[in-house]
């Protein structure tokens, strides 16, 4: 998308547009570029005014703070993303919802035979399982509220350890 910055589509992506119809269009390339870009870098918190994707150095352009707000809020009235703050100064994005991050956990447990075993939360988001997945490097706030949606199923049990990396769970799928 950014490659056509410099273009009348400039004006479209730095410019919150007037026209219904074109604004919600704009809103739209704009979600799926969030999410695109989050998934491709990994990325899982945003913060509205140090985004890469809403500055252009090159040309010296930025979304304005209005909408960056419209973009980012649009995302959470939709469920793919949070606010971490009052202030709306971080966001959450979640480029999988919270169900599809439960459903890569329980595929990873079968793909790699892990029912009834137990593992750290730090080594489901970091071991050597989880590498080459959309699990590594997970966000500990999204690992932790998938986890406890499977142990709400009653797919596994989370267990305390005496510190947060302690943590484990006991997969029983």
């Amino acid at each position: 998308m950014a490659v056509f910055f410099g273009t009348t589509v400039e004006i479209l992506l730095v410019c919150l547009q007037p026209v219904k119809d074109t604004r919600e269009k704009q809103i739209q390339l704009w979600k799926e570029l969030i999410l695109d870009y989050c998934k491709a870098q990994k990325v899982f918190i945003v913060e509205p005014e140090g985004f890469p994707l809403f500055t252009n150095s090159g040309i010296e352009r930025s979304l304005s703070h209005e909408a960056r707000g419209v973009f980012l809020s649009t995302l959470v009235s939709e469920g793919r993303a949070e606010w971490m703050d009052k202030g709306h100064r971080k966001c959450l994005i979640l480029w999988h919802r919270i169900q599809e991050w439960a459903d890569l956990i329980f595929r990873f447990v079968k793909d790699n035979g892990l029912e009834d075993s137990v593992m750290t939360v730090e080594e489901i988001r970091s071991g050597t399982e989880s590498r080459g997945t959309d699990l590594h490097g997970i966000d500990r706030t999204v690992l932790m509220r998938a986890l406890k949606l499977l142990e709400h199923k009653g797919k596994l049990a989370i267990f305390k350890g005496t510190s947060a990396d302690d943590e484990g769970v006991k997969f029983s799928i």
